[in-house]
């Protein structure tokens, strides 16, 4: 096993990309409803995540078509911004949304998916702020409270993140995003075994899908159960999408060695 000084580093590491990943999933949310609704093309299915990379573009190009007649329309940008962001392409999705929040600057869906947009490019603080100006605190929204810790964990602000976590769920119980998140909050600290129990209250709650089984295989394999960390990898995708699955959990793993390090240090503790 990982000493608690390389396990913190490594975890920190690893945690930083898929909570950054996990927090786009319930920031995408908040929308999800609107986006779902009134198809922009039938070419261009409203759940996006478990679409592959080529599918993934030929979404993008559609909703391009379509942004490109109609920029000022809420519904298109966001599901627009939202498959780019899903394809990897942040920028051009944080320029969709930064011209969708001056179109909407009141709109709450709107504000939402820009924080979303700028977390994903790094602009944690600007982020927080357009997260924090979408929500109404007479009313709110456990999809942003979640998201907002989830900002806070990366910024370092482990209690506060916690905190908005726990208002989350008693707004929604047992949601996944929300118990996913608060497992990679553990993860950033090197809490492996804590990470491991609330994600997999995670993989058991309402809306957990293949992002949150994802993570429960990353915290497993951190703690060199690579068996059983790929077997969970594996569950309800196809075979492409399995092996990619596996791949990207292990291209997580080898950084800088992460997998070999693990390894090592679990054959050196059961000698």
């Amino acid at each position: 096993m990982f000493t608690q000084q390389r396990t913190n580093a490594t975890a920190n590491r690893l945690a930083m990309t898929a909570l950054a990943l996990v927090m786009a999933a319930a920031l995408a949310g908040c929308a999800k409803d609107r986006m779902a609704t009134g198809s922009v093309s039938r070419s261009t299915p409203a759940n996006v995540a478990n679409l592959n990379g080529t599918e993934l573009n030929q979404a993008a190009n559609a909703l391009g078509r379509a942004y490109a007649k109609k920029p000022k329309d809420k519904a298109i940008a966001l599901r627009y911004a939202n498959v780019l962001q899903m394809s990897g392409r942040v920028d051009q999705s944080l320029a969709v949304m930064r011209k969708a929040a001056i179109d909407h600057s009141k709109d709450r869906d709107v504000l939402a998916a820009y924080g979303k947009a700028l977390a994903a490019a790094g602009e944690l603080q600007p982020a927080l702020d357009a997260v924090r100006r979408a929500q109404t605190p007479e009313y709110p929204d456990w999809r942003l409270l979640s998201a907002e810790g989830a900002i806070l964990d990366q910024l370092g602000q482990a209690e506060a993140a916690r905190a908005l976590y726990r208002k989350a769920l008693n707004l929604q119980p047992n949601e996944a995003s929300i118990l996913s998140n608060l497992g990679m909050s553990y993860l950033l600290e090197g809490d492996l075994k804590s990470a491991e129990t609330q994600m997999r209250q995670a993989s058991q709650g309402t809306g957990a899908d293949s992002r949150v089984r994802q993570n429960l295989a990353l915290v497993i394999g951190l703690q060199g159960r690579f068996q059983e960390a790929e077997q969970i990898a594996r569950q309800e995708l196809s075979a492409e999408q399995a092996e990619a699955n596996v791949a990207y959990l292990r291209s997580m793993l080898s950084q800088q060695n992460a997998w070999n390090q693990i390894s090592d240090d679990n054959k050196k503790t059961r000698n």
